[in-house]
């Protein structure tokens, strides 16, 4: 996709900071890093999101990518954990339409950059989404 962002940086258009790379995807430093060592990791073929006709294989490759990049990120960078965080369309984060995985170093002390509070809908509430969504 030309004017994908991601694609140019896969395609070397863009400089970025690659600190992982095969035949199928990229990990990059995060231009603009939520903590140190922030980095994303993403195919190098263009999908839009994770429900764009992703390969089950590349889904997993993805994955264990992040959670390789996680640890080095502990072992490396001395975070105490990270977060792998994957957004799907614009209500739900996602800025760049191109697949990616944030693998978010967290560190002693740091702030608090991933969470919710928790609601409690009820049972029968509960029990309507389950009927909804169950196979």
């Amino acid at each position: 996709m030309d004017n994908c962002i991601f694609c140019r940086i896969i395609a070397g258009e863009i400089p970025s900071m690659r600190i992982f790379e095969d035949d199928d995807c990229i990990a990059t430093l995060d231009i603009g890093p939520a903590s140190k060592g922030h980095t994303l990791v993403m195919p190098k073929n263009h999908y839009a999101d994770v429900t764009d006709g992703v390969p089950e294989a590349l889904l997993g490759k993805l994955l264990k990518t992040a959670a390789k990049i996680g640890a080095r990120q502990i072992e490396k960078l001395g975070a105490a954990g990270f977060n792998i965080v994957q957004n799907n369309g614009e209500e739900a984060g996602q800025t760049v339409r191109h697949l990616h995985i944030h693998v978010i170093p967290r560190y002693e002390g740091g702030p608090k950059m991933v969470g919710w509070e928790p609601t409690d809908p009820g049972m029968d509430a509960l029990q309507k989404v389950y009927e909804v969504l169950k196979d």
